[in-house]
């Protein structure tokens, strides 16, 4: 399971649309690790001052590993997140996180980051497993 939903969250979602602060706070509280990554990479690209920003450190578990997997692999989580930290978020080889501003997305980097070249790229036989 990818949440921890608690009945209160659930019976929300029953009666009709849940509110973005509700939803990702359930992500951030069942996903620790992945909201970790995805902060970091956020703080980095609002930090740094330009339009790219990435993580690469590959997850110390398997754990952390199904929690970014999870949490990027949802068209809904993910989009969450995007809303909440206002930028769009890339993902490769099951770990590599990148946030690009809004304004960024379409542009040389991003498709670059997002392209098959790019996946192929970034390949290494230790990222293989993932």
């Amino acid at each position: 399971m990818s949440l921890n939903v608690s009945p209160a969250l659930l019976a929300a979602a029953e009666r009709g649309p849940v509110a973005d602060e509700e939803f990702v706070a359930c992500v951030r509280d069942s996903l620790p690790y992945a909201w970790e990554v995805v902060s970091k990479v956020m703080t980095d690209l609002r930090s740094g001052g330009g339009d790219f920003a990435d993580h690469e450190i590959p997850p110390p578990t398997e754990l952390e590993r199904g929690q970014l997997l999870r949490a990027l692999a949802s068209d809904s989580i993910r989009g969450g997140l995007e809303r909440h930290f206002g930028a769009k978020l890339a993902f490769q080889n099951c770990h590599r996180v990148a946030a690009f501003s809004f304004g960024a997305v379409g542009g040389d980097r991003y498709r670059a980051f997002v392209s098959p070249r790019g996946q192929l790229l970034n390949q290494s036989p230790e990222l293989r497993n993932c």
